[in-house]
């Protein structure tokens, strides 16, 4: 049942899957395995409450399970409850602390509480376990943009897009920091390069979604405003619009 149900996820039947999950707890109960898949499955679903429950169920069957705690990290981080996140991925860490992923999650918990120092160590130790792990590097830029770095800001997209050039997120944010820097020409290039490769960069709803701090949104928000951008957002809105 739980490989049946990892299957039907992957086939992108999400309430079918979960119907085998709860079924897989039904027939073996005394498994983690079952309540651990369950939990995952909720939370994919933003059923977070009842992800929680299955999630404390299977660690309560095996706490010495990082996986679980890294999970329930990640539903404590959906409800908002940001310090519970960081003590969950911490205790998971202790138990495992090589998972670039987990120290990612758990540097966003931090940024969310604006614990900026912790929250750099943490994407810090992930790059130092995954060197071309572009979301902890990307993050970094996020943070040291807030903090009023943008200098470092910039060097950190840069490298992101030197990993990964189709990556819409560091071009938009270095467009937006060059063109706060003058740079007027080559920001709205990038710019428009970016929200080409995903429209969804062009909503500030989104971007704060994405972690994108009160400064970088407000910056974001008069690039985005620009009549050269707005063009470009009319287009891109266009294109996506389904044709009947």
């Amino acid at each position: 049942m739980v490989e049946e149900a990892i299957q039907l996820l992957r086939f992108q039947r999400p309430d079918a899957a979960l119907g085998r999950a709860k079924l897989a707890t039904q027939l073996a109960p005394q498994l983690y395995q079952t309540w651990f898949i369950l939990g995952t499955l909720y939370l994919q679903q933003e059923q977070v409450d009842a992800g929680i429950v299955a999630l404390k169920t299977a660690q309560a069957m095996a706490p010495q399970e990082a996986g679980i705690l890294f999970s329930l990290g990640n539903a404590y981080f959906q409800k908002g409850e940001y310090q519970e996140a960081v003590r969950q991925i911490q205790a998971g860490l202790k138990l495992d602390p090589d998972v670039p992923s987990a120290l990612f999650d758990l540097g966003n918990a931090h940024l969310k509480l604006k614990e900026y120092p912790e929250s750099l160590q943490a994407y810090s130790q992930a790059i130092a376990k995954d060197g071309k792990f572009w979301p902890a590097i990307n993050n970094m830029g996020l943070v040291e943009y807030e903090k009023g770095n943008r200098e470092a800001a910039i060097k950190k997209w840069q490298e992101v897009i030197a990993i990964d050039k189709e990556q819409a997120e560091p071009q938009l944010a270095l467009a937006v920091a060059l063109y706060k820097q003058g740079k007027t020409k080559e920001g709205l290039k990038m710019g428009e390069a970016a929200l080409i490769l995903d429209g969804r960069y062009g909503e500030l709803k989104f971007l704060h979604e994405n972690l994108w701090g009160d400064k970088l949104l407000q910056d974001t928000e008069a690039f985005l405003k620009t009549p050269t951008m707005q063009a470009v957002l009319a287009r891109t809105t266009t294109s996506t619009v389904p044709v009947e």
